[in-house]
C-alpha cells in the first residue's frame, strides 16, 4: 500500500510503525526509508533501525545508500567482517561514493588504526562537496592520535560550515586547551564573538580561557556577557563564582552560586562551593551547614566529604575527622591524597599503627611527596621501629637525594641504633649539602648533637669549607 501523493513527508515514521503494529504492508520510497533509519539511529533506537532497514532492502534492494545504512550498523554493533565484505560489493558498483571510504574508515577506527582511517577520510573530502561530516570524524581520529593541532584545525573547518555547531566549537576549545595555548583560544573565541555577538556559549568559553589566565576582570565580563545572552545559562553563573572567589569577593561568590540553585535544582557542587566561601568569610556554621547538604545531596561525592574533614581539622576535632575521612576512602580508596591525610589524622590522635599503615598506603598509591616519607618515618619511630624508618627514608631519598633534611634524620636515627659509620655518613652528607640547617639535627636529636663525636664531625667539616 503506497502513500498518497499528498501525505506529508513526515508522517513516514508514523506510517512505519503503523505498519509493524499491523499485517498491512506498506511501500515506501527509498529516500523515505532513509529518513526513517536516520530517525531511529539518531535516537538510539537501534532494533528499530534495523527493522526498517531489513524492510527497505526488500522493497529496494538495489540501493546503494540503504546497503550502506544497514553497513553503518554493521559497523557500530562490530560486525566488521560482513561489512567489508558488502563495502567490497559496493565498491566494484560505485567506486566514487565517499560514503563508502567514511564506512571504512570507521571500521579502520574500531581497529584503532587511525592512520588509515584519516588516508580514506581525505580520499572521501575528495570526492564531495558536502565535507562537514568528513572534517569532524577527521578531527576525532586526530584527537585518538593525539594530534591536537590537526584536531584543531578539522573542528575549526565545521565551525566554518556551521557556526552553531558548539559540539565542534567545543571540541576547537578543548584542543587550544591541550596544547596550553589560552592566547589562541582567545583570539579565536574574540573573533568567533565579532561574526556571533550573542553567543552564550562562546562566551562561557572565553570566560574560562580568562580564568586560566588569571585573567579575572576580563574573565568576569566574559561570564556576564554570557549570562546577558542567556540568562538562565547556570554555567556562567557557576564559572563567575568560581571567579570571584579567587578575587576574595565571597559574597558574590554566594549569590551567583545560589543562582545556579534557584535556576535549576540544587547540585552538590554549588553546595561545596557555598559552604566554602561562608568558611571564608568565618561563617563556621553556615559553612558545615551547606558541607552536610553537599554530601546529602550526593553521597558519593568525595570532596564533600573531604571538605568536611577538612573543616574539622581546622576545628581541630580530629575524631570527626577521622571519621569523614573514611568516609572519603570508601568512596575513592584508589586516592593516595585521602590516605595521606588519613595518616596525618592518625599520627595527630597517636594512632601510630593506623597512621604507619595509611601512610604506606599512600606511597604504595604513588605518593612520593617530601612530606609524606618524613611522616611516615616519624610514625615508625613513634613504634620504636627505628630500622623500618631508616628504610623508609632510604627510599624517600632515592626521590629527593640533595634534600638535607633527610640526610639529618637519618643520621640521628642510624646513632639510635648505634651504628656509626653510617652516622658518620649520613651527617657529613647533611653538613655538604647545607650546613645551615644544622639546627635541624640539633633540634630532633639534642642527645646526640651535645656529644664530642658530633660536634668533633661538624668543626671538622666547619674547618674544611673555610
Amino acid at each position: 500500500m503506497a502513500l498518497e501523493p499528498n501525505e506529508r513527508p513526515g508522517q513516514p515514521i508514523a506510517k512505519f510503525e503503523s505498519m509493524l503494529k499491523t499485517d498491512d504492508v506498506y511501500f515506501f520510497d527509498a529516500e523515505d526509508f532513509q529518513d526513517i533509519i536516520h530517525h531511529y539511529l539518531n535516537s538510539g533506537k537501534i532494533s528499530l533501525a534495523k527493522k526498517a532497514i531489513k524492510i527497505s532492502l526488500e522493497q529496494h534492494p538495489g540501493s546503494i545508500e540503504l546497503k550502506l545504512l544497514s553497513i553503518e550498523v554493521l559497523v557500530f554493533e562490530n560486525n566488521l567482517e560482513l561489512a567489508e565484505k558488502m563495502l567490497d560489493e559496493l565498491q566494484l558498483i560505485d567506486s566514487s561514493n565517499e560514503e563508502i571510504y567514511i564506512q571504512r574508515a570507521n571500521i579502520y577506527s574500531k581497529k584503532d588504526n587511525h592512520e588509515a582511517a584519516v588516508t580514506l577520510l581525505n580520499q572521501a573530502l575528495n570526492l564531495t562537496d558536502d565535507s562537514f561530516d568528513i572534517h569532524s570524524l577527521l578531527g576525532m581520529e586526530y584527537l585518538f592520535m593525539d594530534n591536537f593541532e590537526d584536531a584543531k584545525q578539522n573542528f575549526m573547518m565545521c565551525v566554518s560550515f556551521d557556526e552553531e555547531d558548539y559540539s565542534s566549537l567545543y571540541n576547537v576549545i578543548y584542543c587550544f586547551e591541550f596544547l596550553e595555548d589560552y592566547d589562541g583560544a582567545i583570539a579565536y573565541l574574540n573573533d568567533y564573538l565579532e561574526r556571533n555577538p550573542y553567543s552564550e556559549v562562546a562566551w562561557h568559553q572565553l570566560g574560562k580561557m580568562y580564568f586560566s589566565k588569571d585573567m579575572f576582570q576580563e574573565a568576569l565580563t566574559a561570564f556576564d556577557f554570557a549570562i546577558i545572552s542567556d540568562d538562565t545559562f547556570i554555567g556562567a553563573y557557576f564559572e563567575k563564582g568560581k571567579v570571584l572567589e579567587k578575587m576574595g569577593r565571597y559574597n558574590e561568590a554566594i549569590e551567583n552560586y545560589e543562582t545556579t540553585i534557584s535556576i535549576e535544582d540544587p547540585t552538590s557542587h554549588a553546595y561545596l562551593r557555598i559552604g566554602r566561601c561562608h568558611e571564608k568569610l568565618g561563617n563556621f556554621d553556615m559553612a558545615k551547614t551547606y558541607y552536610y547538604r553537599t554530601v546529602h545531596e550526593d553521597p558519593l561525592l568525595d570532596k564533600g566529604w573531604l571538605a568536611i574533614t577538612d573543616y574539622y581539622i581546622r576545628q581541630e576535632d580530629y575524631k570527626k575527622a577521622l571519621h569523614y575521612i573514611n568516609k572519603a576512602i570508601n568512596i575513592d580508596g584508589e586516592n593516595s591524597k585521602y590516605w595521606k591525610k588519613c595518616g596525618k589524622i592518625h599520627a595527630t590522635l597517636n594512632n601510630n599503627d593506623e597512621a604507619y599503615y595509611a601512610y604506606q598506603q599512600a606511597v604504595d598509591l604513588g605518593n612520593y611527596e617530601f612530606d609524606t616519607w618524613f611522616h611516615w618515618a616519624d610514625t615508625a619511630i613513634q613504634n620504636l621501629d627505628v630500622h623500618s624508618a631508616i628504610e623508609i627514608l632510604l627510599q624517600g631519598h632515592e626521590f629527593y637525594p640533595q634534600r638535607c633534611e633527610m640526610q639529618y634524620k637519618m643520621a640521628g636515627f642510624y646513632l639510635l641504633i648505634s651504628d656509626f659509620p653510617r652516622a658518620q655518613y649520613r651527617l657529613l652528607n647533611a653538613l655538604k649539602i647545607d650546613f645551615g640547617q644544622l639546627h635541624l639535627f640539633k633540634d630532633e636529636f639534642p642527645q646526640f648533637y651535645n656529644t664530642d663525636w658530633a660536634q668533633n664531625l661538624i668543626e671538622d667539616v666547619k674547618k674544611a669549607s673555610r
